[in-house]
């Protein structure tokens, strides 16, 4: 998983409450268990009308919000199914940070485990970061993890929370498996170990 440190991005404001895990990737593209190839279906029904065609009016549309790496959100984003391939697609499309008063915490949990990070910030703070945004590609706005502030285009900073676990799991790109991973000398020491004091019992092979 790609670490999250330090990211300086083109912000997409989404001034829309309650956006649920259907609206980000509609069911109908749920057949797949891959994470690649999902960002050209997500928010398929506000991206596109019926005939397949690009709606202009909606900001990922736009430029330079085609490129957008962070997302700015109303209260309560990610509510709905816990679908996984919401982040997935997130992720495919190249958002890596979601700002929003409040998220869904099945989503909010999913973000973490797929290198996204999420930040709630009160509504009015989000409401400035959308003006931000919408001053287009010279309003990058950066999200600083390891400082965890946001830094708008003014220079000024905005603190945010973050649980300390999550925050070292993101910092250094890691999921439950990368951190079992760290350590595996341990484990094999241990399996070892219980091999030579009870060989009779059964052994898992990778």
């Amino acid at each position: 998983m790609q670490p999250f440190t330090e990211l300086t991005a083109v912000a997409a404001p989404l001034p829309l409450a309650n956006v649920d895990t259907d609206k980000i990737i509609p069911a109908r593209f749920l057949k797949t268990i891959k994470r690649s190839g999902l960002g050209k279906s997500l928010f398929a029904g506000l991206r596109y009308d019926d005939q397949g065609g690009e709606r202009p009016e909606f900001v990922l549309n736009q430029e330079p919000f085609r490129g957008a790496e962070i997302l700015i959100a109303h209260e309560n984003f990610g509510c709905g199914s816990s679908r996984e391939h919401a982040p997935w697609a997130l992720l495919d499309f190249g958002i890596r940070c979601v700002i929003a008063p409040s998220f869904a915490d099945i989503f909010h949990g999913n973000c973490f485990k797929n290198g996204i990070l999420p930040v709630v910030q009160p509504r009015s703070v989000c409401d400035q970061l959308m003006e931000d945004a919408r001053l287009g590609a010279n309003a990058r706005i950066t999200v600083d993890l390891g400082r965890q502030v946001i830094v708008r285009p003014s220079g000024e900073e905005i603190p945010f929370s973050i649980d300390p676990f999550r925050r070292h799991m993101l910092l250094h790109g890691l999921d439950e498996i990368g951190q079992t991973m760290q350590r595996t000398a341990a484990i094999d020491t241990y399996e070892a170990a219980r091999m030579s004091a009870k060989p009779w019992m059964p052994t898992i092979s990778a």
